[in-house]
C-alpha cells in the first residue's frame, strides 16, 4: 500500500502556560483563603519579524492562538504559507517565519478597528472583504441537539470554576464538543480553536460555535472565517453582530442556558422537537 503523507504543520514550540495561579485572598469573615487566578500574559506577534499586535491571554494555546489570529484576520491564508511558530514567554514573544514573505503588510495594517473584545480585541479591513466571498451551507438545527449539546458544554469550563475572570469557547459536532478553549478573552479562545482547525484540516460546515460571551461583530466574522454556520451563547447578541449574521448567513442562538434560547437569525432552520411544556420553569 502507498504511504499516506502526513498533513503539513509548521515547526511550533510547545509553550502552553499553566492557566491558573495560587494566591490568598481574605473572605467577608476577615479569613483567609488559599484560591486560584486565572493568568494574564502580553504575547506580541512578529511576522518575519515585523511586530503586528500585543495579545493578552491565559498562555494555554499560544501557538495555536497565533495561527487562528493570523487565519480569521485573512493575513494569511494557507497554512503551508507559515514556516514555524515559536514563542519565547521571557521575550512575551511569537515569531512566526514564513516560507516566502508575506506581501503589502503596509496595506493589511493600515485600516483597522478596535472592538468590543474582552481587553480590546482588533478587527483589519481586510479581513470582512474576504468574508463576503464564503458560502456557509444552509444546516438544519435540532432544538433536542441544542439541549443535548448545553449539557455537554456544562461538564467543561475548568478554569472557570477554579478561578473565574476568563470566556470559553468550544468547537461542537452535534452533542460531541471536538475543542473547548478558555482564554481572557473570547477572541482569543475562538482564535485557537481557529488555530486547531487550520493545523487538524476540519472544516467547519457541518459544526456549531459555542462561546460564553457576547455576539459581537468580532466573533460572527470569526465563525465565518471558520465556515462555520451555526453561533451559539449563553450570552446576549450585539445589533451589530446580529446586523452581519444575516448578511453572511449564520444562525444566531443566545441566552442559551437550561432548556431557554432565543432565536435571532436563523429560525426557519431550527426544528422545534422537543419544546418544553406550556409554563414549564426554562
Amino acid at each position: 500500500m502507498p504511504e499516506t503523507m502526513s498533513p503539513y504543520r509548521p515547526q511550533m514550540t510547545q509553550a502552553g502556560l499553566i492557566p491558573t495561579h495560587p494566591v490568598t485572598a481574605v473572605d467577608e469573615r476577615g479569613e483567609s483563603r488559599e484560591l486560584r487566578v486565572a493568568g494574564e500574559f502580553p504575547l506580541t506577534l512578529y511576522v518575519d519579524k515585523r511586530e503586528i499586535v500585543t495579545l493578552m491571554t491565559l498562555g494555554a494555546h499560544p501557538e495555536a492562538l497565533v495561527l487562528g489570529y493570523l487565519r480569521t484576520q485573512g493575513f494569511i491564508r494557507a497554512l503551508e504559507e507559515i514556516r514555524s511558530v515559536q514563542v519565547d514567554w521571557e521575550a512575551e514573544a511569537a515569531q512566526v517565519t514564513t516560507q516566502n514573505g508575506v506581501e503589502g503588510w503596509d496595506e493589511k495594517l493600515r485600516r483597522r478597528t478596535v472592538t468590543t473584545g474582552c481587553g480590546q480585541g482588533t478587527v483589519f479591513g481586510n479581513a470582512l472583504e474576504h468574508l463576503r466571498s464564503i458560502r456557509l451551507p444552509e444546516v438544519k438545527v435540532r432544538q433536542s441537539l441544542l439541549y443535548g449539546l448545553l449539557e455537554s458544554i456544562r461538564r467543561h469550563n475548568e478554569v472557570y470554576r477554579k478561578a473565574g475572570a476568563v470566556h470559553g469557547c468550544a468547537l461542537c459536532r452535534g452533542t460531541e464538543v471536538l475543542w473547548f478553549v478558555e482564554d481572557v478573552g473570547r477572541h482569543n479562545a475562538a482564535d485557537a480553536i481557529a488555530g486547531y482547525m487550520w493545523l487538524d484540516r476540519t472544516t467547519g460546515g457541518d459544526k456549531l460555535f459555542y462561546t460564553t460571551g457576547r455576539l459581537t461583530s468580532e466573533i460572527v466574522m470569526k465563525v465565518v472565517g471558520m465556515g462555520i454556520p451555526v453561533l451559539l451563547s449563553r450570552s446576549g447578541v450585539t445589533h451589530m453582530g446580529l446586523e452581519l449574521a444575516r448578511k453572511l448567513g449564520v444562525i444566531v442562538i443566545a441566552r442559551a442556558k437550561g432548556r431557554h434560547f432565543l432565536v435571532y437569525n436563523g429560525a426557519r432552520r431550527i426544528l422545534f422537537d422537543q419544546p418544553p411544556p406550556s409554563g414549564a420553569e426554562v
